[in-house]
């Protein structure tokens, strides 16, 4: 089999080269087959993940490496474990004060070799946790070693590596990967084998009208063998096994990732996305996410798998989350759960659609969320400079850019019929407008806001009120912060307690309380957040986040107190 390469020998080195060579947050360990974000792209101040495996996956996993995903990736021969030694040189050379995660796919030689890696740096006094990756759903439980882990490796990297970035802690990380694992299944479909540097023969062969059922990821076969068939047969059978699998149901809601195998043209792969997407919508399940290319492959092999997974609010704000790497879209388009239409931007067809059912509250939300932006673009320069004293300087000019799309896009928005989906558009915007971690923490408060109101009997003060506290509680569930530790949760917390007593009449104590939260901050030595980076240099000085909910909150009650005074 012709290839592009040098000696078979070096395949390994030589693609490391080329790809630090023109990827500039990349870098590599010296001497050792791993590839890690680049000195500037690092960061020290939270848990740190590695992955890896055998070579001939690519992109994976090496281009996952970078903000928002993984630290390092650690590269074994074609279709073999990597060694200890390079294992654990990687946690070596990435390992931080919070620990070292690793995500290893559930092979023999992965296991054994990540695992006694693992057990060296624990000598070495370095934090090391471990999540497994067993999403084979051809083989189901049926063999002794469990089953493989194939393509749900890259949405683990993904939940664990946005979570790394918002600053949870090990177990946190290990805690919502293994939760989001156990929902996630994948089974794959060749159309011919692969070929290895330098051998001459593949690992099996197919007959012209062949195909294979339920390999994995080394070249090998699958676990049975049947005739070609087009492509809506193929996705009915790859759904129908991971729904089964799954025990997924009409109204559950999933993400989907088609995975090229590494000779599947764009073209069969996007036929076979849309009638994977249209098998599941037959079913009822709503696909709130999808991705399609080439994620993890089996070097040249024509063919796909399908992972379906299911998915929470919380996991989507991950799995939203911006990621700075190689191979993984930086945002992700959020799908309607209700009709599966794209919703990452709104469009005029929108706002000119239906209104005969439009909640009579879009308008009201839509006053006050207008308001809101207009507030936080003139407090910008304050909230810079709060974040400049404490900081990097970059809160107000991130929550300014995100209250901007917001006011630019306020006509589109109000044309949503329901406070459920206007809540949704804005969670949209604000996660792709707003950098660093304000972007995915607003995005989540609202989205777990929309998911209380969505099925509620009325809209009144309790509910609205019940909402509000869901999303705090979302944030602090995925954050890990609590009143005390000098963020936005000194400010949102006591406001929630404050609605939640009393709910009719209470927006005023509430934002008495988020102001009294936020001036707390300035007596507290940080230990989450931004501030957490100056240590007792922060004291003296409120948190800018809790700063900037006292501000919005304040806002919220003088347009809603213009319409309800009794408020």
């Amino acid at each position: 089999m012709k290839k592009i390469i040098n000696d078979p020998a070096d395949v390994i080195e030589d693609y490391i080269v080329g790809l630090i060579a023109t990827e500039p947050h990349l870098a590599r360990v010296e001497g050792w087959p791993v590839v890690v974000r680049s000195a500037a792209a690092r960061k020290k101040d939270r848990v740190a993940l590695v992955s890896g495996g055998g070579s001939g996956h690519e992109p994976a996993h090496a281009g996952y490496v970078g903000r928002g995903m993984l630290d390092a990736a650690v590269l074994g021969p074609v279709f073999t474990s990597p060694s200890v030694d390079a294992v654990y040189a990687a946690i070596r050379a990435v390992a931080t004060p919070a620990g070292v995660v690793l995500i290893v796919k559930n092979y023999t030689g992965d296991r054994l070799n990540f695992g006694l890696a693992a057990d060296m740096a624990r000598a070495d006094g370095i934090r090391v946790d471990m999540v497994i990756v067993a999403d084979d759903a051809a083989l189901g439980d049926e063999s002794r070693v469990g089953r493989r882990g194939l393509t749900a490796t890259v949405l683990a990297h993904k939940v664990a590596g946005a979570a790394a970035e918002l600053g949870a802690d090990s177990e946190e990380i290990v805690a919502l990967t293994r939760d989001f694992l156990e929902g996630a299944a994948t089974v794959g479909v060749a159309l011919g084998p692969c070929f290895v540097p330098g051998a001459f023969r593949p690992n099996f062969d197919l007959g012209a009208d062949e195909i294979e059922w339920g390999l994995g990821i080394h070249g090998e076969a699958g676990s049975e063998r049947g005739p070609l068939v087009p492509s809506a047969e193929i996705a009915e059978r790859l759904v129908g096994v991971l729904i089964d699998d799954l025990e997924l149901r009409a109204g559950d809601e999933v993400v989907v990732l088609v995975n090229a195998l590494g000779g599947t043209p764009d073209l069969d792969l996007r036929i076979l996305s849309g009638d994977v997407l249209g098998a599941l919508s037959e079913r009822g399940i709503a696909v709130r996410l999808a991705w399609v290319g080439p994620f993890l492959t089996s070097l040249d092999m024509p063919g796909a798998s399908l992972t379906i997974a299911r998915v929470t609010d919380a996991s989507l704000v991950l799995l939203m989350a911006d990621a700075e790497v190689t191979a993984f879209p930086r945002t992700t388009v959020l799908r309607d759960a209700g009709a599966g239409e794209v919703v990452s931007t709104l469009t005029a067809a929108e706002a000119a659609g239906d209104q005969s059912e439009r909640e009579a509250e879009v308008d009201m939300l839509a006053d006050v969320a207008e308001a809101v932006a207009a507030a936080v673009v003139a407090a910008e320069p304050h909230l810079t400079d709060l974040d400049r004293k404490v900081g990097d300087g970059d809160l107000g000019t991130n929550l300014a850019r995100g209250a901007t799309a917001v006011l630019s896009r306020a006509a589109l928005l109000r044309g949503r019929p329901t406070t459920e989906r206007y809540l949704v558009g804005v969670s949209d915007i604000l996660r792709r407008e707003v950098g660093g971690t304000s972007g995915p923490l607003y995005s989540m408060f609202l989205l777990a806001m929309a998911e209380r109101l969505r099925d509620r009997s009325e809209a009144d003060a309790a509910t609205w009120s019940a909402a509000f506290s869901a999303g705090v509680a979302r944030i602090r569930e995925v954050g890990g912060a609590a009143p005390g530790d000098s963020t936005m949760v000194d400010a949102l917390q006591p406001a929630a307690d404050a609605l939640q007593a009393a709910p009719g009449t209470g927006l005023r104590a509430a934002v008495a309380a988020a102001h009294d939260g936020a001036e707390s901050t300035a007596a507290l030595r940080p230990s989450l957040g931004r501030s957490s980076y100056v240590g007792e240099r922060a004291v003296g000085v409120p948190d800018p986040g809790a700063v900037a909910i006292a501000l919005q909150l304040a806002e919220i009650a003088r347009v809603v107190e213009a319409r309800s005074p009794s408020c």
